[in-house]
């Protein structure tokens, strides 16, 4: 069974957190797919689909973060057959992918208390990209070099004309 559901059930307390953590003992609960926001027409909070099997083999749960991949709407966000596809295909398959899916043993999730929040167990973070120091300082030499043979082309002009030279 899939149902939608909005991610607040992933985390929340008392009788979510109770039944949530009953379906997880029990082995129930399968796949947690996230969902972007504004995808329906009822709501423009984000969604996910939470897939609940009654004979669940492996002790893990699957971690699809899907949120980030979508279509910018006028009114609604749309996913597409290519989304989709790939939401399908890490599911069937149950594929791990940096910063999209990943399979959390339970043992994890119960230190964490039950909580199925996606970005607990996928990290959604970018690195920043490496500078090259060398690279750039050679960069700003030439613009410097650049900079001074206009000033002093300036400077020739301002001369011409009679004015004071820039400094």
């Amino acid at each position: 069974m899939a149902i939608i559901l909005p991610h607040g059930v992933l985390f929340r307390g008392g009788a979510e957190a109770r039944i949530r953590t009953k379906l997880l003992k029990d082995g129930h609960i399968d796949t947690v797919i996230g969902l972007p926001s504004n995808l329906f027409y009822s709501t423009g909070i984000p969604v996910c689909i939470l897939v609940l099997k009654k004979c669940k083999k492996p002790d893990d749960v699957l971690f699809i973060n899907a949120a980030e991949h979508f279509v910018k709407g006028k009114r609604q966000n749309q996913l597409t057959e290519a989304h989709i596809a790939k939401i399908i295909e890490t599911y069937q398959f149950r594929k791990e992918a940096p910063r999209y899916a990943r399979r959390v043993e339970m043992a994890e999730i119960e230190k964490n208390d039950y909580n199925l929040n996606i970005s607990r167990y996928i990290s959604t973070a970018v690195g920043e990209a490496e500078i090259d120091l060398e690279a750039t300082h050679g960069e700003l030499v030439e613009i410097e070099k650049t900079i001074a043979a206009a000033k002093h082309k300036h400077n020739d002009f301002l001369k011409e004309l009679g004015l004071s030279p820039l400094p």
